[in-house]
């Protein structure tokens, strides 16, 4: 088996990520009943993000390196506070937040973003082969959206 370039897959998943749901990129025909696809493919490498839900959601992203899938993250997000944050202010403070982290050049690592008059939180730990994280949005120090996700290398 192939020894993969660690470096190479993290750079990979930071421009998927930043050209599909953050940067509102190719979208497929739903893989399943009801979800939301996207899809990302470059070179040797190709991404693809299902999800079903709007407000509260559940999804997968997975990465595959020459045909074979190589890492994988799963999320479950919610609006705690719906008279608080409604899904559509939740979705722009996220995709804002996210393209900023992004520019960033990295989607791990802790990150803090205010959209006014929302703050958005990322809290992780781990790196590109294992990690865990909670994301959230802050009103008035109240949160009023949050997202648990995990995941890293498969084999």
């Amino acid at each position: 088996m192939e020894t993969l370039d660690l470096a190479a897959l993290e750079r990979f998943v930071v421009r998927a990520k930043a050209t599909t749901y953050g940067g509102d990129g190719f979208t497929l025909l739903p893989y399943r009943l009801d979800s939301h696809d996207f899809q990302f493919i470059d070179g040797d490498w190709a991404y693809h993000d299902s999800y079903v839900g709007l407000t509260d959601f559940a999804g997968q992203e997975v990465v595959y390196h020459k045909r074979g899938a190589v890492w994988a993250m799963s999320y479950y997000g919610r609006i705690l506070l719906p008279d608080v944050i409604s899904g559509v202010d939740a979705g722009r403070v996220i995709k804002a937040s996210l393209s900023a982290m992004y520019h960033e050049g990295r989607f791990l690592g802790g990150f803090r973003h205010v959209s006014e008059p929302y703050i958005y939180v990322d809290t992780n730990q781990g790196d590109v082969t294992w990690f865990q994280g909670r994301e959230h949005i802050e009103a008035n120090d109240t949160v009023a959206y949050e997202l648990v996700y995990h995941g890293g290398l498969i084999h």
